[in-house]
């Protein structure tokens, strides 16, 4: 009877041997350090011997023992052959999906549209959602693709670059007055929505600062506190007062007249951006590149 945790003693002791440590082969696998070392270390006691050579200098590095260095390709050959086996079972339409996952906010004003213009004219490729704000679904490969804003700095996945983003001022025209009323005093008597969503290293501007650029005096008692990007812009819509937002959630808004934007000639430039991510050291299947590369040539486009 075979048993499923020699695979997993294999996957961790292949992937240690390529980086030659324990953290890379955890980054790919999308486990702690910690946990690769438990699962190579099991696969040693199996068989009865060290499978690596343990040396310091700054920080762990491991090397094969020869014995681990001639079964290592015969190891590697067989974790091919069972992803080959894999694909198999899933069959010949299921090379025709494409699974991405965006956060809800991306994909309500931002992503949605894309992926209509997308499938309008890919008719063959099938395209699948998982709304999530977490990108473990990635690096794990449950996933082929993610959609996210933020700095980059994400673990496990290589990323590439689509656009930077913006803070803009946004109000119903329900609530907007007229050009020559449009001043910072009128500006601190409406209600400020804030969006008390995290926005980690991303410099988002604070009212304090926002009303300080417009030359405005400061503002009244009169806020909304929301903890959802989302409902911040549900808010603005509705004419529930005036929100700091980022300008790719809202463009298309703006541009449809639903949502009018304040002070434009204020700029509240973000230290994030939008990257395309994808599974570190992971190959695209055809129909993946096809969107990957329409997704970047259609931001492309966008910004002229």
């Amino acid at each position: 009877m075979r048993s499923l945790n020699r695979l997993k003693w294999l996957q961790a002791f292949e992937a240690t041997a390529r980086y030659g440590s324990f953290t890379g082969a955890a980054e790919e696998l999308g486990v702690t350090p910690a946990a690769v070392g438990q699962l190579v270390r099991a696969l040693e006691d199996w068989v009865g011997h060290p499978l690596l050579h343990r040396s310091r200098s700054g920080k762990e590095r491991l090397t094969l023992v020869a014995e681990a260095q001639d079964a290592l390709q015969d190891i590697s050959l067989g974790l091919d052959s069972l992803e080959k086996g894999l694909n198999k079972l899933r069959g010949r339409r299921a090379r025709s999906v494409v699974l991405l996952t965006a956060s809800q906010v991306l994909v309500m004003n931002w992503l949605m549209e894309r992926l209509n213009r997308f499938s309008a004219t890919h008719e063959n490729i099938d395209l699948r959602l998982n709304v999530t704000e977490k990108l473990m679904d990635v690096p794990h490969g449950e996933a082929d693709l993610g959609i996210r804003c933020g700095k980059g700095d994400w673990p496990g996945v290589e990323k590439t670059w689509l656009m930077d983003e913006e803070a803009v001022l946004v109000c119903s025209p329900q609530i907007m007055p007229p050009v020559k009323e449009r001043c910072g005093e009128w500006l601190a008597s409406q209600k400020l929505i804030h969006d008390d969503t995290p926005h980690p290293g991303a410099n988002f501007p604070t009212w304090d600062e926002v009303l300080a650029a417009a030359n405005a005096p400061p503002a009244l008692e009169s806020t909304l506190h929301i903890n959802s990007t989302s409902a911040v812009i549900l808010a603005a819509l509705s004419g529930r007062g005036v929100a700091i937002v980022r300008l790719a959630l809202v463009k298309q808004l703006i541009m449809q007249g639903q949502l009018q934007q304040l002070h434009p000639e204020q700029r509240w430039p973000l230290a994030w951006s939008y990257y395309i991510v994808t599974q570190q050291h992971a190959g695209m299947r055809p129909e993946v590149k096809i969107f990957y590369d329409w997704l970047i040539q259609d931001v492309k486009s966008e910004q002229g």
